[in-house]
């Protein structure tokens, strides 16, 4: 050993049931790849082990193979079976060896660019079992070299402690996954539903990360691919731009980014195309060649896209508060995953997972975005561009609705229509321009005038209807009334506009549906046009004076007739 060189710690596996095995670890640098196990075994060589100070190493990107001593002892009397545990499995080749009871040195070759099966506990993670025999004290050796980051992570476990963890590592495992996959069907089931092309988007960018992130802790090498490392290995790299991909795409969607900041968009669509052109790439190139570019993409893709959703924030976008809040979770664990990634950050369960970490919170909490895009959407479909009030469709909904309650529970239901006079001789005079204008003003008179739960709908053109339940008749002739003369004052000097008001009220069931009660209302709403306009007549009122005047018009036609 060097003179100044700490002596590495001997670990002890007799009194303990798990273990980091970084105070243990000494290693060597093997730039040229060139060292092979008996080279290692020369004193000199020997000599050239380091110690690394009780901590677990990181090296980031580094072409180096790296070979790992330690060292492990057993003061009981009798052995003890150990397993020890590689806890980072994008490994592209890693080698074992331990000494057998003869003293012979017995080699495991595995990795993820290795067979599955090549592994001698059938794990996501790499896992080796040793027999330390009683009072006794043995070395082992590992060679690490691959194309990625490469992150040293070695613990022992007791046989027990290991099948405790794991038992607890599947469960976490299932409980992530399974919630990937409820939000898959949800949003697949959203997107079916309202053929919005938001979910679409999330759809790709959900599936594609998800797949990716199975790839990533080894769980779908396991299960999916287990004879095919280097499909899993490109894999790997398509999925991540996948994803990169969908979720730029899914954030330029949802935060409507082309038109709230097109400066940015147009980044972020660079960086979108970027992504697309890597997921081409990427199969027919080495791993390290594409994996550096793509670490780098997604840091900045990243704080691009947290500078999308600030932007969209300050103008007040309506989802941009769920996604700021979902994807700064999803972006912390970006943050720290690459810090560790490059080397910046220690190499520990926490740096680790914490792209899952983060992705799991970010999953749930975007479901808060998806729900106010629906939120959004479903007004967009329910209002009126120019005056802002629900329009026909929801009309035509929510007066069912009303009529069906008012029958149930025995109450009133009013239906007002409300119709602007001479509103095509204002638009042939003034234009459309000011004649929306004039729109937009009688909306707003209604919507001061009337108040929940009563509800205000323009129904197409210059005609409103006023839905009013539990309102008596009574309550409507006021409240006709009153807008009347609103509409009348407010307007003045302005756009000089009168409207006609007819309304009707469902009682003792004189109406059998909404329709009937609808053409009545609107029955009333022509009688006020045909008395000279600028007034509000009720149905009930309309019927006496037709029958009064058809009483009028037959003792007429039998004069004529005799």
């Amino acid at each position: 050993m060097p003179a100044g060189q700490d002596i590495p710690t001997i670990i002890d596996i007799s009194t303990v049931e798990r273990t980091s095995l970084a105070p243990a670890l000494e290693l060597l640098e093997d730039s040229d790849h060139r060292l092979t196990f008996e080279q290692i075994q020369t004193p000199v060589l020997q000599a050239r082990f380091q110690t690394i100070g009780g901590i677990s190493p990181n090296f980031g990107f580094t072409s180096s193979a790296w070979w790992v001593r330690f060292s492990l002892s057993n003061s009981s009397s009798q052995p003890r079976q150990v397993f020890i545990r590689q806890d980072y499995p994008l490994i592209d080749h890693l080698d074992f060896w331990a000494q057998n009871d003869g003293g012979e040195w017995q080699h495991i070759a595995t990795g993820d660019m290795e067979p599955f099966h090549q592994r001698p506990v059938d794990h996501r993670l790499f896992v080796f079992p040793v027999d330390v025999p009683a009072n006794s004290e043995l070395t082992y050796y590992l060679r690490f070299q691959t194309q990625g980051a490469l992150n040293i992570g070695l613990f022992s476990h007791s046989p027990l402690n290991l099948t405790n963890m794991i038992s607890k590592e599947y469960l976490a495992l299932g409980i992530y996954y399974g919630g990937f996959i409820v939000l898959l069907f949800y949003n697949l089931f959203m997107f079916l539903t309202v053929r919005e092309r938001t979910f679409a988007y999330y759809l790709i960018y959900l599936a594609s990360y998800g797949l990716y992130m199975s790839l990533h802790n080894g769980l779908s090498f396991q299960i999916l691919v287990p004879d095919y490392p280097l499909l899993a290995n490109k894999a790997l790299l398509v999925l991540l731009s996948i994803s990169l991909y969908g979720g730029t795409l899914f954030t330029r969607t949802i935060l409507n980014s082309k038109a709230i900041a097109p400066v940015a968009d147009r980044i972020a669509y660079a960086m979108q195309l970027a992504s697309l052109a890597a997921m081409v790439i990427a199969p027919f190139v080495s791993y390290h060649t594409m994996i550096v570019p793509l670490a780098i993409l997604t840091v900045f893709l990243c704080m691009h896209l947290v500078l999308l959703g600030l932007l969209a924030l300050s103008r007040g976008t309506g989802t941009a508060r769920y996604y700021m809040i979902a994807f700064s979770a999803l972006l912390l664990g970006v943050f720290v995953y690459m810090a560790k990634t490059f080397g910046f950050l220690p190499h520990n369960a926490f740096t680790q997972n914490a792209f899952q970490i983060g992705s799991l919170l970010e999953m749930v909490l975007l479901s808060l975005a998806v729900a106010s895009r629906l939120n959004e959407l479903k007004h967009e479909s329910s209002t009126d561009a120019l005056t802002q009030l629900y329009n026909r469709r929801f009309f035509n909904d929510q007066i069912q609705i009303e009529f069906n309650r008012a029958q149930q529970q025995g109450q009133p239901l009013s239906l007002v229509v409300l119709d602007i006079d001479h509103f095509k001789r204002f638009n042939d005079r003034y234009g459309h321009s000011k004649g929306d204008s004039a729109l937009k003003a009688v909306a707003g008179i209604l919507k001061a005038a009337v108040r929940k739960p009563y509800t205000v709908c323009r129904y197409g053109g210059e005609e409103f209807v006023l839905i009013l339940p539990s309102a008596s008749v009574s309550d409507v002739a006021i409240l006709a009334e009153r807008v009347r003369r609103k509409v009348e004052k407010d307007t003045a000097g302005v756009f000089d506009l009168t409207v006609s008001i007819g309304f009707a009220s469902l009682d003792a069931d004189n109406f059998s549906s909404p329709e009937e009660l609808f053409i009545a209302a609107d029955y009333a709403l022509y009688t006020a046009k045909e008395a000279g306009r600028n007034c509000a007549m009720d149905y009930s009122a309309c019927q006496v004076r037709r029958k009064e005047d058809l009483g009028r018009a037959e003792p007429e036609a039998a004069i004529d007739g005799a």
